[in-house]
């Protein structure tokens, strides 16, 4: 049930939460916004309590931020468990990527698990190959779905009154395509989502190019729930 009022008062993370159009506009997945916005949760050890926060972009990429904030502001050895989840607009660039496993190796009781709402510049061979390193590390990677915009909502946002459970309800269908475009990259498969962006009107366009590899690779559950494919059918 949604409550009457907004995040109470005596919530100790409403000076941390970022405001509901900040959320509406970074994470979208029909559009292309320029700057990428992180929401994080960190867990120490076997303590039940948890940390949130949020970051931007600065003269640094977002992830680049994190690292550095959490190694300076306290002293963290190697021996120190750590659980830290990630909510982030975009998917890491392959610096980044490289960046986080570098932490890792250096942290090696940290478990990362990042939920991204879009990918970054996803036909780039180097970004393509950063998300695969990270998975092959140990990070979890996920495209955020409707229980991820909702558990956001209601732990980072600082929505108003009676609007608890109101997040913004983005059609399915453009997670459903990074989905798909993630596991692409996953299983080493070509592109198969094209992204372009007509300038006059400035609208987004979201194109699938399937191959044969992906008919063949990709689990067809995943093929189909775009929407957008139909298996090809073999008469005998």
């Amino acid at each position: 049930m949604a409550s009457d009022r907004g995040p109470s008062a005596g919530d100790a993370t409403l000076r941390r939460r970022i405001e509901p159009w900040e959320f509406e506009v970074s994470f979208d997945p029909r559009e292309l916004c320029k700057e990428a916005c992180l929401l994080y949760e960190i867990k120490w050890g076997k303590r039940q309590k948890v940390w949130r926060h949020s970051g931007k972009n600065t003269t640094k990429h977002v992830e680049c931020n994190f690292i550095e904030k959490l190694t300076s502001e306290r002293h963290f050895p190697p021996s120190v468990s750590c659980c830290l989840t990630w909510f982030l607009s975009w998917s890491p660039c392959w610096e980044c990527s490289k960046a986080i496993r570098e932490f890792l190796n250096q942290h090696p009781r940290v478990t990362l698990v990042i939920y991204v709402a879009r990918l970054f510049q996803h036909m780039d061979p180097q970004n393509r190959q950063g998300l695969r390193d990270l998975i092959h590390s140990g990070v979890t990677i996920q495209i955020m779905g409707p229980p991820e915009y909702d558990y956001c909502w209601r732990n980072f946002v600082n929505y108003p009154p009676g609007k608890e459970a109101h997040w913004p309800r983005y059609p399915p269908l453009w997670m459903r395509l990074y989905a798909l475009e993630l596991h692409c990259i996953i299983l080493g498969l070509p592109p198969c989502l094209k992204i372009s962006r007509r300038c006059q009107n400035q609208l987004t366009w979201f194109r699938l190019i399937p191959q044969n590899c992906h008919y063949q690779m990709i689990p067809p559950h995943i093929l189909l729930g775009t929407g957008l494919i139909q298996l090809p059918v073999t008469w005998r």
